[in-house]
């Protein structure tokens, strides 16, 4: 098809695509708020047991002796099980036993979070990793969601799914807010996650189908940017919003604003076409040719349309076809058939799974990083945004691979610093996990386009697909490895930081892919950074010379077997 000669036509990225653009960009503000909000909602605050003598409403505070004569040394989920009469406490007997008993009640610090969910179930103590897998549900949500809404929006077009999303998230995030017990707010919780996808999804694809080719890497890296200002301005309704309950709503609710779009965001053309809806791609247009100010009439614009798409072309889509039917289909197996390959793939799963972890084991983890939480949080997204303008200027000039190397060695030496810098120290621990942060940022960003140039055309988006729930599974852990901080609290900074600098350099046993042909078969793939003997230049659509190096994967070897029958 010709879209892209009548973007061209049409005004390339005129005032009409800038406005829907900038609209379905702002969708990406509050996915930012409900995937960032598990911060303040499951704050965990300093506790302690309500002991025997005090009252329900008691404070925090308690003397120094009194705390003595209480708890354990470094134990707050227990108390010694005596007698608290009046002689104990004013320390005129002994302590009669060693022995301690389990808390039944919880006094909290409420010097900086009023109440959260942790608060009000008491998500701590011997009940602390309910917190952890409530996150994980989430985005356990996040992971569902990718496949459910991403199949429907292929089979139903973009606008209903992502009006569908909208209205979903608006109506779980209300039933989170008011959700009576721990249960009830988990699932409501899943179900936001799942249509974070929905939403987020489906508008990056919009973005992208809206827009030529040359603007595309623009277009995909300021959705980005729109989902860290809402990143921040989840620490604006943190500040303000202190009740945990009207906090959830608070976060929900500008969701509403969005409804409009059912009457504003039009049908993605591409999608349209794709589907044979040839004038209805038209009319969508055409709408954007006289917001534009352009004057072309129907039949130029289906002339456009059709000029991508030659005999030639027709008769080579209708052999691959053919192909296709005479072949099983491409499957993420596939990748693994081959050994240069499968080296590959494991290692750009690799990546993918410490990008994923790492980011939102960061993102979470302001709350251990001591000082003001509030300042700890905006700080975390406000460096995302030097992170995708840096990857805007460098990401075609410096290549793919050390970008993607440079940034997670970064990250990993910036993480592991935190551990070795004093405590008493703390701006220099903050600035060594922001500097961490920016650089997996930068990381993330670069992964995707990275594994989408390293693996071939016809198993692209299975792999891609695969890789990302690689990336969803290491998130739904990062709430566990934040919850190691109970343990020790640079321990999930040291975990993320090797866990970055080793994947940072086994990104250097990847090839290059910048300025590379697109490669197209299985054969292009295993060939594609495997040294040997017959380097042939790969040709972007050509299969490989059937030298003995370089035979094509599908076909029988000499021993009358077939090549992915091998023993690797």
């Amino acid at each position: 098809m010709g879209y892209d000669e009548a973007i061209l036509k049409l005004g390339d990225f005129g005032r009409y695509q800038k406005i829907i653009y900038i609209l379905i960009c702002l969708t990406s503000i509050p996915v930012a708020f409900h995937k960032l909000a598990g911060v303040f909602l499951l704050a965990k605050p300093d506790f302690r047991c309500l002991l025997p003598f005090e009252e329900q409403n008691a404070t925090y505070e308690l003397p120094l002796h009194l705390w003595n004569l209480s708890y354990p040394q470094g134990q707050v989920c227990e108390y010694y099980d005596v007698e608290y009469s009046p002689e104990y406490l004013n320390n005129s007997v002994p302590r009669s036993s060693n022995q301690t008993t389990g808390c039944s009640r919880y006094v909290y610090d409420q010097s900086k979070y009023l109440n959260s969910a942790v608060t009000e179930w008491n998500l701590v103590c011997k009940r602390g990793f309910l917190a952890a897998f409530s996150d994980s549900l989430f985005m356990l949500g996040v992971l569902l969601g990718s496949i459910v809404f991403g199949q429907l929006s292929d089979k139903y077009g973009r606008k209903p799914i992502l009006f569908a999303s909208l209205v979903i998230q608006v109506l779980f995030g209300v039933l989170a807010g008011v959700a009576p017990e721990y249960i009830t707010y988990t699932a409501a919780r899943l179900m936001v996650g799942a249509t974070t996808s929905g939403v987020f999804l489906v508008a990056y694809v919009i973005a992208m189908e809206m827009v030529g080719p040359a603007k595309r890497l623009y277009a995909g890296i300021f959705v980005m940017m729109f989902f860290s200002v809402g990143f921040m301005l989840t620490t604006a309704f943190a500040y303000f919003v202190h009740d945990w309950r009207w906090l959830q709503i608070a976060l929900t609710l500008p969701g509403l604003l969005f409804m409009c779009y059912y009457w504003i965001i039009p049908e993605s053309a591409r999608w349209l076409l794709s589907k044979g809806r040839k004038e209805c791609a038209i009319a969508n247009m055409q709408k954007a040719a006289r917001f534009n100010k352009v004057e072309i009439s129907n039949e130029e614009l289906g002339a456009l349309l059709d000029e991508g798409e030659t005999e030639e072309d027709k008769a080579r889509q209708k052999l691959d076809d053919q192909e296709r039917d005479d072949s099983p289909p491409p499957s993420v197996w596939d990748l693994f058939c081959y050994p240069n390959l499968r080296r590959k793939t494991l290692l750009i799963f690799l990546d993918w799974l410490v990008c994923s972890g790492v980011y939102y084991g960061l993102s979470w983890n302001t709350n251990n990083l001591g000082g003001n939480v509030l300042v700890n949080f905006v700080i975390s997204g406000a460096v995302e945004i030097p992170a995708y303008i840096f990857l805007l200027l460098t990401l075609n000039r410096w290549g793919r691979r050390s970008i993607q190397c440079g940034s997670l060695v970064l990250a990993g030496l910036s993480l592991l610093a935190t551990v070795v810098v004093p405590e008493k120290m703390h701006t220099l621990v903050v600035c060594c996990a922001m500097l961490g942060k920016l650089a997996i940022t930068a990381s993330y960003g670069t992964v995707y386009i990275f594994s989408a140039e390293q693996f071939p055309t016809v198993v692209r988006n299975v792999a891609l697909g695969a890789a990302s729930m690689v990336a969803r599974i290491s998130s739904m852990l990062a709430p566990f490895l934040n919850y190691l901080a109970t343990i020790w609290t640079p321990l999930p900074l040291l975990i993320c930081g090797s866990l970055s600098l080793a994947a940072g350099l086994l990104s250097l046993l990847l090839p290059e892919t910048h300025n590379k042909p697109m490669l197209e078969t299985i054969a292009d793939g295993e060939r594609f950074g495997k040294k040997t003997k017959g380097d042939v230049y790969l040709e972007t659509g050509r299969e490989l010379r059937p030298t003995p190096e370089t035979q094509p994967l599908n076909e029988p070897a000499e021993n009358g077997t077939k090549a992915n029958g091998h023993k690797f």
